[in-house]
């Protein structure tokens, strides 16, 4: 993992969230707070032998064109910066030993034009903001990854090429197509090594471009199986599927979810279960989590950037800017081989002010609890625990 960026995101937040809300006393559990890498890593350091990590994934990036238009304002006229709309969110994922995040659009030419719902086209300065807000790798499997054929992914892979985040999901040629991504899990030898694989239900009935059968992953149970057993042969020590799934606009998983997830998390190789996380993007609205088969499975995290989001009866639904960020302690197995465990488990609410084009992370200050972003925090809160995930340890963290 190369270095991350935190430019004065801390106290961009505060002043956020002073200008957001009064608020007083905090209901319910009381958030897990976060550690800092650089002080987790120097506590769980082992000279001979593999170190714990902490992984976040956040859900969809999705700029639409009021989103656009707001880091434009945010860049000072200088072209277009998103970097300040994640600032609120920044120091949970540059904590994070490994962040990864959906990327749900692809990025057009530099200069532009750029486009928003319902074929999007957006800044390439987005995997800029990215990196700067800290992830490492974004899936790129999404339904509208062929909004601009072959050439989008071409240009949006390229974009996080050079802001330094790695990719899985799409592909330029078939070489890149078969080859793992693989992460590893903070700096040194200790760090582990997380393959990040990505899939997609469809790409809203755009054919795949002619002659590249490999652009876009899908979702296919035996492709993804056959990629995690490769990941492992390559050397991955925990496999991570993100996949972009389920039903758009509604709180609960559907039934394909529910099976095919059931299907995966059952499948071993040796003994060994082939995928250790499972995190879900697409419905835009926050949906739960749940250990299936002993492994954890996200099955929506919501947006974490997107304009007011309009549902299928026409009205705006801010259910659609909210979402959570999943959060995870993995602990190396006792014996070499043997498969990682997630020692804790938590969940980080967020919401995407429309308004003020700011990502907030509702569990950023001690005090945060009052009015409308308590509302809105409690409510992510019963939707995440709405399979019983708190039974399992489930946290809600800051």
């Amino acid at each position: 993992m190369t270095q991350r960026i935190r430019p004065g995101a801390v106290a961009a937040l505060a002043l956020l969230l002073a200008a957001a809300t009064g608020c007083t006393g905090q209901q319910h559990p009381a958030a897990a707070p976060s550690t800092p890498a650089a002080a987790r890593g120097a506590a769980g350091q082992d000279a001979h032998g593999p170190r714990p990590f902490t992984l976040i994934a956040a859900g969809d990036i999705l700029p639409h064109s009021s989103v656009i238009d707001r880091a434009a304002a945010d860049s000072g006229g200088r072209g277009y910066d998103f970097t300040p709309m994640l600032a609120g969110v920044a120091p949970v994922v540059s904590a994070a030993d490994l962040a990864i995040c959906h990327m749900e659009t692809v990025y057009g030419k530099e200069g532009g034009p750029y486009t928003g719902y319902p074929n999007f086209k957006s800044p390439p300065e987005v995997a800029t903001a990215l990196r700067t807000t800290g992830y490492d790798s974004c899936s790129t499997a999404s339904n509208h990854t062929l909004d601009d054929g072959a050439e989008g992914i071409r240009r949006t892979l390229g974009a996080l090429d050079k802001a330094g985040i790695r990719h899985a999901g799409s592909a330029r040629t078939a070489a890149e197509a078969a080859r793992p991504t693989i992460l590893p899990a903070g700096p040194g030898k200790g760090a582990a090594k997380v393959a990040h694989l990505a899939y997609t239900y469809g790409t809203n009935d755009i054919p795949l471009p002619a002659g590249r059968p490999w652009a876009v992953n899908l979702i296919d149970e035996r492709k993804i199986i056959e990629e995690a057993r490769a990941a492992r042969r390559a050397g991955a020590d925990v496999v991570v599927l993100s996949a972009h799934w389920g039903t758009e606009w509604q709180d609960e998983p559907d039934a394909e979810q529910l099976q095919l997830a059931q299907r995966l998390t059952a499948s071993t190789d040796g003994g060994r279960p082939d995928i250790d996380l499972i995190i879900g993007t697409h419905a835009h609205v926050p949906q739960a989590y749940e250990k299936v088969n002993g492994t954890w499975v996200v099955y929506g995290m919501g947006d974490q950037i997107a304009g007011a989001m309009i549902n299928y009866e026409g009205a705006q639904d801010p259910r659609g800017n909210q979402g959570s960020m999943g959060r995870f302690t993995f602990a190396p197995p006792a014996k070499p081989g043997e498969r990682w465990t997630v020692k804790k488990a938590e969940f980080v609410p967020q919401w995407y002010d429309t308004v003020t084009g700011r990502a907030v992370n509702l569990n950023a200050t001690p005090d945060q609890g009052a009015g409308h972003l308590r509302e809105v925090r409690d409510r992510i809160r019963t939707v995440v625990l709405g399979r019983g995930a708190e039974a399992d340890g489930l946290l809600m963290g800051k």
